[in-house]
């Protein structure tokens, strides 16, 4: 595994196995300025980079573990989640929720001075009251991660993100969008989102947004995403 050079960052990736997670990964690995990326996730990612280290981690409720791998980071993108009506609604509470907190704890007694990227979602509810169970935990888990003390807080809001490739879809909402997205990206372009473009966004922002001294929360909605897509160099991956 390659040392980072002065000057490169050290960034943590949460949920590389996810289909966000997966191109985050790709596109932090292949960033001139990521010297050192460490994926913490349930299983092997499957891929072999000179700056990847991959620590395997099964119970996110409790980080305590992580302490050595979590120390002198600089940022984590953090894209751990669930699709509504896949799990109940327990399990989709403690993934988007209390894993969040329970990472960013770990990660802010370690790495105090650590950005925090999160893939929230579009409608996430600060306030914690919508009737939308997603909109509502997301937006719990934003409020969390505001006042957990880091310097910079970068909130990601896709809305409807495309994958891709083919895939098993989770639900029927979103097997019915991607068969209807070649029409729906026209008629309502800022309502959808590349998963690829969407990662790139996220790595892209992440590293020059700290790198600059960002204010310390920023919020990206679906709008926006799209818009400073025009403001990044060529992707670097093949997708």
């Amino acid at each position: 595994m390659a040392a980072p050079t002065v000057g490169q960052m050290r960034v943590v990736i949460v949920g590389a196995t996810g289909m966000v997670g997966g191109y985050v990964l790709r596109y932090a690995l292949e960033h001139p300025d990521v010297g050192h990326v460490t994926s913490i996730a349930r299983r092997k990612v499957g891929i072999k980079h000179p700056k990847l280290e991959e620590v395997l981690h099964q119970n996110f409720a409790d980080c305590i573990d992580l302490a050595p791998v979590l120390s002198d980071q600089d940022a984590a993108i953090f894209c751990m989640g669930a699709y509504s009506g896949a799990v109940s609604d327990s399990e989709l509470r403690a993934i988007t929720v209390e894993y969040t907190i329970e990472f960013a704890r770990a990660l802010c007694e370690n790495s105090p001075d650590a950005a925090f990227a999160f893939l929230s979602g579009s409608g996430a509810d600060p306030t914690g009251q919508s009737r939308i169970p997603f909109a509502r935990y997301k937006g719990q888990a934003e409020s969390a991660l505001h006042a957990a003390g880091f310097r910079h807080v970068y909130l990601f809001r896709p809305a409807y993100i495309y994958p891709v490739k083919p895939r098993t879809e989770p639900n029927f909402s979103y097997r019915l969008l991607r068969t209807i997205y070649p029409a729906f990206r026209i008629l309502f372009p800022n309502q959808v989102i590349r998963v690829d473009d969407l990662a790139r966004t996220m790595v892209d922002v992440t590293v020059q947004a700290t790198a600059a001294g960002a204010p310390k929360g920023l919020i990206f909605e679906n709008r926006d995403i799209r818009a400073l897509l025009h403001l990044l160099p060529a992707a670097s991956i093949s997708v």
